[in-house]
């Protein structure tokens, strides 16, 4: 009899963590567990700020499929299509042709990707903050910035430059901000050019309130630090346009800014509409507490699903739905793996039931806010907790050691506040140094060779 295969679509929280708990329990005659994601690692997006700051390595915030999955398959592609009512996926590689593959048993965790609007000059302007590669570009940007304003002598270029606008006051956006205001703020003093109070950071947020997580006693005393710190909070404020860098906002101000973050909330991959899978009115996927899919009362065999882009009951909170945070994807991958396990082996299915911890989250170095099962706390405390909660939750002991080593290098000495902007067009010097292909042949007479 052959291994029943276990198919794993994105290898987020809940890809990576399924896939590694199905794989060290169940043996190999009795599944195969195949992950498929584009990417060769999963990317622990909480440490996306403190990667953007430079307070630890890129490198340390992704965590390598290949090393941490040792026993499962992993296929370097996209899914373009799944057909459950065959159990097949069509899995475009990264080289080469479509291919087909079945599976007895489906995760469909694709994530999330950043929920945008039809704003003018938004696609051609905005910067988004859910990958590794954003959070490096953005560091690179807007130190970038600072070097164009120390040098230029046009006074309008200079304000533009110095400006700095974020989209989104949840936990993206507040940390993103926090972050960088401090690497900005960090690197001013090597360049006598430039003064603290030209500096101007906005944060655009449409409701009233910033990191509705923490509460709304937290998150006022998050929004006064940030305006302590000079930071403009427009709340109850739209981006209405940002055509060639002006941004005009609901409230009628029109300024031009070369750096526009846009952190506004998550929607669910769109990779999910090339399934027959059932979705909610969101675009999730519905499911049961058991993680199954589930299309009205008819439970789809085989597949599951988990995270962002899931609508998982949450039985904490009756009629309400679980959070897309990393805190209920890494609870929901392991009782799906369990779950599947039991299918497998056979015995009874288990419910997802996680009582909302709380939340925390950094306001850069030192600061934070936090309010965790009830309790509240501020400052250097809260910051501690958000630094020690999510080194505990990154995989892997490799990973954990090298965070802290760079938190430890990081106390010891100055932050660095260098661009490598190269990063992005690393071709670009060597094509122009390398002079093109001419034909020296003398042109063939008209008529050559017309016999």
């Amino acid at each position: 009899m052959r291994p029943q295969r276990v198919i794993v679509v994105g290898a987020g929280h809940v890809g990576l963590y399924a896939a590694l708990r199905l794989s060290k329990k169940l043996s190999a005659r009795q599944a195969e567990v195949v992950v498929i994601d584009p990417q060769p690692h999963m990317t622990y997006q909480p440490f996306l700020p403190e990667a953007a700051a430079g307070n630890i390595s890129p490198r340390h915030a992704v965590v390598p499929l290949r090393r941490e999955l040792k026993r499962c398959r992993i296929v370097a592609g996209e899914v373009t299509r799944i057909e459950h009512a065959r159990k097949t996926v069509t899995i475009q590689p990264i080289e080469g042709p479509a291919t087909e593959m079945d599976y007895d048993h489906i995760i469909v965790a694709p994530g999330s990707v950043s929920r945008t609007l039809p704003i003018p000059g938004l696609r051609e302007n905005g910067i988004g903050f859910k990958t590794i590669g954003e959070a490096i570009y953005l560091r690179n940007h807007i130190l970038d910035r600072l070097d164009v304003a120390a040098v230029t002598p046009d006074p309008s270029v200079r304000r533009a430059s110095l400006t700095f606008v974020f989209v989104g006051g949840g936990y993206a956006g507040i940390e993103a901000l926090a972050e960088m205001e401090d690497v900005v703020r960090d690197a001013l003093p090597t360049y006598p050019e430039l003064r603290q109070d030209e500096v101007r950071f906005v944060l655009v947020e449409a409701t009233n309130r910033i990191l509705p997580e923490v509460g709304p006693d937290m998150g006022a005393y998050a929004a006064r630090q940030l305006d302590a710190r000079g930071i403009e909070l427009r709340l109850g404020t739209r981006l209405e346009s940002c055509v060639d860098g002006w941004i005009e906002l609901s409230d009628g101000e029109r300024f031009k800014a070369e750096t526009l973050v846009w952190t506004a909330g998550v929607k669910p991959s769109p990779m999910l509409d090339r399934t027959d899978l059932p979705r909610g009115p969101r675009g999730h996927l519905t499911a049961l507490p058991t993680l199954q899919i589930v299309d009205g009362d008819r439970v789809l065999e085989g597949a599951w699903t988990a995270g962002d882009c899931a609508q998982v009951p949450d039985l904490t909170n009756p009629g309400a739905y679980c959070s897309p945070s990393a805190q209920h994807a890494v609870r929901q991958a392991a009782v799906l793996a369990a779950n599947i396990r039991q299918s497998i082996i056979g015995g009874p299915l288990k419910n997802y039931k996680h009582k909302y911890a709380g939340s925390v989250a950094s306001l850069g170095l030192h600061k934070g806010v936090a309010q965790v099962y009830g309790i509240k706390l501020k400052g250097l405390p809260a910051w501690f907790m958000h630094r020690t909660y999510h080194v505990s939750r990154i995989p892997s002991l490799n990973r954990k050691a090298r965070v802290v080593a760079d938190w430890t290098l990081a106390f010891l000495f100055k932050r660095e506040t260098i661009s490598l902007g190269q990063l992005h067009e690393p071709r670009e010097e060597f094509t122009d140094v390398t002079p093109p292909l001419v034909d020296d042949r003398p042109a063939e007479p008209v008529g050559a060779g017309v016999r």
